[in-house]
């Protein structure tokens, strides 16, 4: 079979039920919902540490998170694996390029891509420490090209991690959305014709600030919106957040983040479609695999939470679509309840290409189950994340969902088959199902330098760090280029 074309589009904090197509009445996705029309859409895709670093940790190597390492957010940790999702592809015979957010680091880290332009977004570390920080900021440096050198792109105002909202302050094409956009297009013109490609598309945004282009801003003003769910196990108040970033107390503010959060994904739906049209107009759509995918979620006030890093659906739960080209992969089916990890990409990609899957890998491919063919991929997903005093771990089926925090010794439980929004809390009504679930978890953490388990029992309050000793290296004689 020919190699087909790989296009990895990955989004950042986008929530797995933001699509018009799954009746939410704040999306417009209009082009999504094509794509899910012609892709098999894993409807209990999770990041199983959902926030920025880890998630792509788990992108980009196929591994569960006692092998990449990374059980929390830390930066200026390096990235040094033994392989990565571009690198594999690179030395398959495929043309690499990466445009958008990597956030690894270094932050020029190719991490087996040929090419890189990058926009990590606003990154406290690089801007700190970078004498000069277009070094590592392509976008930046193209905007004070354009605009003038006093331009940055936190001209705004508004923080990175913030739930303050406005339009953004500048016409549409230099938003960065439109960026990232305009060079995933411009690589489809220039790329190598002798070879087939794999162009992964990051996007910064849904993700904070909350800066939609003004047009896509107006639409959303006067949507009326749902209410948010509210959990009989909820905390009673919104937490707050750096000093910065601020989440408003007034309902009005809160509800112009909401519209600002919907806004960004329609922004991004619209330029999706652009990749779309270049796609067609090179001639390469019907050879052309397509996968898209957010690295978390977003709480966005559900049960009195904000953003990232917890157990629950808004938090954990990621859109993840695969349309296969027909004429090479046959009828796919439209959904799955299989449920898929991130982990899952790099195996499913490498597949595809028919490029060898590494033994240490833990992710699975999906292509039998997008088929009708596979068998049940996993049984369970154990998730996690180092968050101080709310530091989680959760069990996951096609069907329920156990939380233990590690901290305190809270237990939850959900039936998520009758309870999808996660509203009560059934942890003293489904006690024997309760003690399976937490078995798997103590056979997941009995070997954990933590201490997570003793005498085959959860232990509360032991020291948890958001990188464990245990990040694979690179060998010396790896063949994927780094900077």
């Amino acid at each position: 079979m020919t190699q087909p074309n790989i296009v990895l589009i990955v989004v950042d904090q986008w929530r797995s039920d933001a699509f018009s197509h799954l009746g939410n009445p704040m999306a417009e996705t209009p082009h999504m919902d094509t794509y899910a029309n012609e892709s098999t859409s894993f409807r209990r895709a999770y990041s199983s540490v959902p926030s920025c670093i880890a998630a792509r940790a788990a992108l980009m190597t196929g591994y569960g998170q006692k092998k990449h390492g990374r059980v929390g957010y830390k930066e200026q940790e390096s990235w040094d694996y033994p392989h990565t999702l571009a690198g594999l592809l690179g030395e398959g015979g495929y043309h690499t390029h990466c445009v958008g957010k990597l956030h690894t680091y270094p932050a020029r880290n190719l991490l087996g891509f040929h090419s890189v332009d990058l926009h990590d977004g606003y990154t406290h570390f690089g801007r700190k420490n970078e004498e000069n920080y277009q070094r590592i900021d392509d976008y930046e440096r193209w905007l004070k090209d354009e605009l003038g050198s006093d331009r940055d792109i936190v001209e705004t105002g508004l923080g990175c991690n913030g739930y303050a909202s406005r339009p953004f302050c500048e016409p549409e094409r230099y938003h960065p959305t439109n960026w990232v956009t305009t060079k995933a297009v411009d690589f489809l013109r220039r790329r190598d014709p002798t070879k087939p490609f794999f162009l992964n598309v990051s996007y910064h945004r849904p993700h904070p600030p909350f800066d939609p282009p003004k047009a896509y801003w107006d639409i959303f003003q006067e949507k009326p919106l749902p209410e948010v769910p509210v959990g009989d196990w909820a905390p009673e108040k919104v937490g707050m957040r750096f000093i910065d970033s601020p989440v408003p107390e007034s309902p009005l503010l809160r509800d112009r983040a909401r519209r600002a959060y919907y806004a960004q994904m329609a922004h991004i739906d619209n330029q999706i479609n652009r990749i779309t049209h270049a796609l067609v107009e090179h001639e390469v759509w019907h050879d052309t695999i397509v996968v898209f995918v957010a690295d978390h979620g977003d709480m966005m006030f559900d049960h009195n939470y904000i953003a990232k890093s917890l157990p629950y659906e808004g938090s954990a739960g990621i859109p993840f679509m695969i349309r296969l080209p027909q004429q090479a992969f046959g009828p796919t089916e439209r959904t799955s309840q299989e449920v898929a990890e991130l982990r899952d990409v790099l195996p499913t990609l490498c597949e595809a290409a028919g490029i060898d899957i590494p033994e240490d890998v833990d992710g699975k491919s999906l292509i039998a189950h997008c088929q009708g063919k596979g068998s049940s991929l996993r049984d369970y997903l154990h998730g996690e994340h180092v968050r101080g005093e709310t530091s989680n771990h959760w069990i996951v089926t096609p069907t329920d969902k156990y939380v233990w925090y590690s901290q305190t010794g809270e237990e939850q439980y959900f039936d998520m088959k009758n309870d999808p929004q996660e509203l009560h809390n059934a942890i003293e009504e489904h006690t024997d199902r309760v003690i399976e679930l937490r078995q798997h978890l103590i056979n997941e953490l009995s070997d954990r330098q933590e201490g997570f388990v003793a005498e085959g029992k959860l232990v509360v309050g032991c020291d948890s760090r958001p990188i464990l000793n245990t990040i694979p290296q690179k060998p010396a004689d790896a063949k994927w280029p780094r900077a």
